[in-house]
């Protein structure tokens, strides 16, 4: 990867938004930007729960890239908000196939971060023919150890967040957050529930960059979505994101080594360690793995944003040598 500092493109504007009807209940938000006729690109988003905003699509240059945005089941946009009835990764795997189809992409690069590197490594196995490369930050997936390391052994670097955090339950449910808030979420009470998800997603978002970030101002907050958020992803945490018995490593060892992949992952990651991008990385010896060194987990860091960028760059480079897929 080149030494050049790369910036994100200026912000730009879907020339089409719109939802996809998939299964029985879902209606799942996509948008796209860009070139209608430039090299496929699709963006999965982090949390589970999280959605897309408007600064992901400037990862990619919009007179190259036709660029596609997906809000994830219960996400973002997507109807109904927070719902996790028929909710796995499954069958978030083939809405992202069916958007493909209803969009007349044969194949595309798939770019994710966080919990979207998990699904893009779900998706790229399900659908090997359909990925021409893998973009993949802040490695996540979803192992026994990364969830005990959420969940309980990062608070040796973060006692204050894992404090606030449990400083909300009853002192007989600290011992278990993730049981406790659960039943604080899903609670009909919207006084009962939309607190307990606002605390619950400020534990992340208090160790996602290696420095600390501005917090938001309370008449910021909405708390709509921040209930959907937490629904969603602890509905995900507890079923270990429904990838939990599958040896993921050992499959993309065997199926994806045909496939070009960027590894990108900040050194002082709190939220994914290294060690999973590290391993990652050595069950696909083809792909170019960067550690930033000065990163946590947030994409939105100089040394991480620059990299996305320049791996971006770098398959623009590679495709616009041949005729790209659309």
């Amino acid at each position: 990867m080149p030494n050049a500092t790369y910036n994100l493109y200026p912000e730009i504007e879907p020339f089409e938004s719109s939802f996809l009807k998939t299964g029985d209940f879902h209606q799942i938000y996509y948008e796209v930007c860009g070139n209608p006729t430039g090299i496929p690109v699709v963006f999965l988003h982090g949390g589970p729960g999280s959605g897309c905003n408007p600064t992901q699509r400037r990862f990619f240059d919009p007179a190259i890239y036709r660029i596609v945005l997906i809000d994830q089941r219960g996400c973002g946009r997507s109807k109904p908000q927070g719902s996790i009835i028929q909710n796995t990764t499954d069958d978030l795997v083939h809405d992202i196939s069916a958007i493909q189809q209803w969009l007349g992409i044969k194949q595309w690069i798939v770019f994710g971060g966080s919990w979207g590197s998990t699904l893009a490594l779900c998706y790229a196995l399900t659908f090997p023919q359909q990925v021409t490369g893998l973009i993949l930050r802040g490695i996540f997936l979803s192992r026994p150890a990364e969830l005990h390391w959420f969940l309980g052994q990062v608070r040796a670097f973060f006692p204050e967040s894992w404090d606030a955090l449990c400083e909300h339950l009853p002192s007989n449910k600290r011992h278990n957050p993730c049981d406790a808030y659960e039943q604080l979420v899903f609670s009909k009470d919207s006084s009962v529930s939309i607190p307990a998800a606002i605390h619950w997603n400020a534990f992340e978002g208090s160790m996602m960059s290696l420095l600390p970030r501005p917090t938001a101002d309370n008449n910021e907050i909405n708390g709509e979505i921040e209930l959907a958020r937490a629904r969603v992803q602890i509905h995900y945490i507890q079923n270990h994101c429904f990838v939990g018995e599958r040896d993921l490593l050992a499959e993309i060892k065997k199926k994806l080594a045909h496939i070009p992949t960027q590894i990108i992952q900040g050194r002082y990651d709190m939220v994914c360690p290294p060690v999973t991008a590290w391993e990652l990385s050595r069950a696909m010896p083809h792909a170019e793995f960067h550690i930033i060194q000065d990163a946590g987990h947030s994409a939105m860091e100089i040394g991480t944003t620059s990299a996305l960028v320049a791996a971006t760059e770098k398959f623009k480079t590679l495709f616009q040598k041949t005729a790209h897929p659309l």
